[in-house]
């Protein structure tokens, strides 16, 4: 599996704004799903947004998460299911295998979970000699290519259907075709032997109900159901955040996150699940596993100004309208969790300073918050990101991470306050923008630090009257008129 490193982001960044043929994926990507969410939205009443009541819903959940935990967790065990709360990824690794060492698994077979790819927990399988395959066909077609996920619902959308058919021709020893449903039809046959020989079934989960016990996985596919209902046990990893109080919350946070995931009302499948099959049931596993993974969640919860980060239902909306995203795709963040919320979660979980990066990347355009179906105020923390960064914090043991930048960023502070300052900096920068190399009329370098900018692009050059000016002298014609 190919490793992912945020510190490499720059670099791969940088390749990323050079494909062609990623750019226009993602560009599908937004027209289908991103339109589709936004015109979902629209159709919502005028007098009454759902996503404020799906806001109300996460803050009350989040704010009160430890008697919802533990709801949760008596209301599983009472239907013979078992609950385990793991501090650490390596502790819901460590879990995993234990379960697999006692049923003599020999193969898992996986439902999407994003989780999993946060504490590695494929690659721990397959160093215990664990075959691991996973179900979701994005999931397979990455895993093929040894590749990770490059989007939260969609992992395999840099692909063409064309790759695609060159990669089952080479790994599946199928006959090439670029045709969508017979190469569905070839996936569908080789997991469907993997399935049928497995042990043990691992998923994700979309959300948890605390008041019924039960897990909730939505889908378009209907692959997980039979990883999670064939093999003997099935595991569930959830992180701790990602529980509904009753169902009346479960139903407004369902239905908000299939608007924003993928532009649909309600996905084509929603499975719950939460224990072992009764007697009377013809099939489901033997044993059931709850794994709820902290992993640096409780740190967040404790801080007031990034908690609302945990009401993000994982639903890849911010992905689906983000211009960074657009132009560098998913695996330049070097994180399972890219766009947006990516760009927030993994500084806190992994680093600030490792991944800043990630938060200074972002535009703060604002189009991930108005389509987030729990109206996450991602660029606000975002910002609070990049001010820990200039300022260091020791709460969350971020140095300060350039002297020259926080002094530069401070006087342009100052002189966006101060009118006739910035007036006198305008001419000066006008005159002397004229000493620089230009490029049909465009400036084609900066000097200094400043090259960056100019770097990859051409820089348009200052106007010559200023929006100030020319606004100040179009009122003044009026009112002479």
């Amino acid at each position: 599996m190919l490793k992912q490193d945020p510190l490499q982001y720059r670099e791969l960044a940088a390749k990323a704004v050079q494909d062609k043929q990623l750019h226009k994926a993602l560009g599908k990507l937004r027209d289908k799903f991103g339109r589709n969410a936004v015109n979902l939205y629209n159709q919502l009443s005028p007098e009454h947004d759902p996503r404020q009541d799906a806001k109300a819903v996460r803050r009350k959940i989040v704010d009160n998460l430890d008697v919802v935990l533990e709801t949760l967790a008596a209301n599983i065990r009472a239907r013979g299911g078992h609950v385990h709360l793991a501090e650490t990824g390596a502790d819901a690794v460590e879990y995993c295998l234990g379960v697999a060492k006692r049923f003599q698994v020999r193969r898992v077979v996986k439902g999407k979970s994003m989780l999993s790819e946060e504490i590695h927990l494929n690659d721990a399988l397959e160093a215990a000699g664990i075959e691991t395959v996973e179900t979701d066909l994005g999931e397979y077609i990455v895993q093929l290519k040894g590749e990770a996920p490059s989007h939260i619902i969609a992992p395999a959308i840099h692909y063409t259907r064309e790759q695609v058919g060159e990669l089952f021709a080479e790994k599946l020893g199928e006959p090439f075709t670029d045709d969508p449903p017979t190469l569905t039809a070839m996936a569908r046959k080789a997991l469907r032997e993997k399935m049928l020989g497995a042990d043990m079934g691992i998923s994700g989960g979309n959300t948890a109900c605390a008041e019924t016990g039960h897990v909730t996985i939505v889908s378009n596919e209907g692959n997980i159901r039979m990883a999670t209902t064939m093999p003997r046990v099935h595991v569930v990893l959830l992180g701790i955040e990602k529980i509904a109080a009753t169902l009346e919350d479960h139903d407004i946070l369902l239905r908000m996150l299939t608007r924003a995931a993928a532009g649909q009302k309600i996905s084509t499948y929603v499975s719950y699940v939460g224990g072992p099959r009764l007697d009377e049931e013809p099939d489901g596993p033997e044993e059931f596993h709850l794994v709820l993974v902290d992993n640096g969640r409780s740190r967040i919860l404790a801080d007031p100004d990034f908690r609302e980060v945990l009401h993000c239902v994982r639903c890849g909306g911010c992905l689906n309208v983000c211009p960074v995203y657009m132009a560098i795709g998913g695996h330049s963040y070097g994180s399972p969790y890219c766009g947006p919320i990516g760009a927030v979660f993994t500084p806190l979980t992994q680093g600030i300073n490792t991944c800043h990066h990630l938060c200074q990347g972002e535009t703060l355009c604002g189009a991930c918050k108005q389509v987030c179906p729990v109206d996450n105020d991602l660029p606000r923390m975002l910002s609070l990101l990049r001010f820990k960064l200039a300022n260091g914090d020791a709460r969350w043991n971020v140095r300060p991470q350039s002297l020259p930048a926080k002094l530069v960023f401070g006087a342009w502070s100052v002189l966006m306050r101060h009118r006739r300052m910035y007036d006198a900096m305008s001419l000066l920068a006008g005159f002397c923008q004229r000493l620089l190399p230009r490029k049909n009329g465009w400036i084609s370098r900066l000097p200094g630090p400043l090259g960056g900018w100019t770097r990859g692009r051409d820089f348009p050059p200052l106007a010559k009257k200023s929006f100030a000016r020319r606004w100040a002298r179009r009122n003044t014609t009026r009112r002479d008129a």
